[in-house]
């Protein structure tokens, strides 16, 4: 006969235990009365059925009530995850379905752990950001404090200091407070119908000056002489190209170049490209770099400035256009961004 392997056990031992049993009642009625009954095959089959409920009930409950207090002793896993019907004296099975239990406990142990750590960088950087701006302003004030008020030339000074403080901590706020909502979905897009070629240059005009500390060079990639009209929010696009634009600043090389290029790439959609010969990232960094506070340099002093949200923002605003922005880069030649809008022709 074959058996499911749930029943493997229960019916190979009920076999042995029946076989053993009939054939030593009739060794032993053999030999006191010299006479075997036909009866003994009935008297098989009963100890052989006998036996395998009794097995195979036994073992079962044995199984489940010992995986049970394992589960319960254990704690992190839930007893309720392992319902008393899928309980099987199939040891192959029994190890598998453990097995999978632990593997899923693992991964979302493993998650957790990359939560907390996640957590704990989150509140370290925030706290690196928020601290240097209220220790200037609380050292400005302070010293006004203890007399440097009666100097007019020193507390006018002063007080701009500290105000570029405070200007500093509502910026981070702001972007704070930008970030959560875009995270909920609570921020309402103001889609409308304009011309991103104009509104390119409105950032380069608003960013020369900055440029040409570097002698950074802001270009198109070509003449455009037609408007390439999307639609979207505007505002939000502006905050998104002047945040690439002022990181290709912040990172590109002396006399280096960000360029800008605007395609139609299918019928509904336009690729921005923010690309610049500057530094470029490293490889095992361009998996995080859309992260809150996470920064490529790790130096203490963060020449560069910033808040470090900066590129999270540009990913959460173009998404909440149900967009996609790319990246690629090669560290020491260049990066390049792009993401795509929904064309307004």
């Amino acid at each position: 006969m074959k058996f499911s392997k749930k029943y493997n056990f229960a019916a190979f031992t009920s076999l042995w235990i029946a076989l053993f049993s009939t054939l030593a009642m009739a060794i032993f009625l053999y030999f006191l009365v010299e006479t075997v009954s036909a009866w003994f095959l009935l008297l098989f089959l009963v100890l052989f059925l006998l036996s395998f409920f009794i097995l195979q009930y036994r073992v079962e409950k044995f199984i489940y009530f010992r995986i049970k207090k394992i589960y319960k002793d254990v704690r992190i896993l839930n007893e309720k995850d392992f319902p008393k019907p899928s309980v099987t004296t199939d040891m192959e099975v029994l190890t598998r379905e453990v097995e999978n239990y632990v593997n899923v406990k693992k991964l979302e142990i493993e998650t957790l752990n990359v939560r907390e750590n996640y957590r704990k960088e989150f509140m370290g950087n925030i706290s690196h950001e928020l601290k240097t701006p209220l220790f200037t302003v609380q050292s400005y004030v302070l010293t006004l404090l203890d007399g440097a008020m009666k100097d007019k030339t020193v507390r006018k000074e002063y007080l701009r200091r500290a105000n570029k403080g405070v200007e500093r901590l509502i910026y981070i706020v702001k972007e704070l407070d930008m970030i959560s909502k875009l995270e909920v979905g609570g921020l309402v897009l103001n889609k409308e119908y304009f011309n991103i070629i104009a509104l390119v240059q409105s950032i380069f005009d608003l960013l020369e000056m900055k440029a040409a500390k570097k002698n950074i060079s802001l270009v198109f990639d070509k003449e455009y002489t037609e408007e390439i009209v999307v639609n979207a929010d505007r505002e939000r696009i502006e905050q998104v190209l002047t945040n690439l634009i002022v990181n290709s600043l912040k990172y590109g090389k002396q006399d280096g170049t960000t360029e800008v290029s605007i395609e139609n790439i299918v019928k509904s959609k336009v690729l921005v490209r923010v690309t610049d010969n500057g530094e470029g990232i490293l490889k095992e960094n361009m998996p995080r770099i859309f992260e809150r506070f996470y920064r490529v340099d790790k130096s203490g002093s963060r020449k560069e400035g910033g808040s470090g949200l900066g590129l999270s923002i540009v990913k959460h605003i173009v998404e909440a256009h149900n967009e996609k922005i790319y990246v690629e880069s090669q560290f020491g030649i260049g990066s390049e961004f792009s993401f795509t809008l929904e064309n307004g022709k």
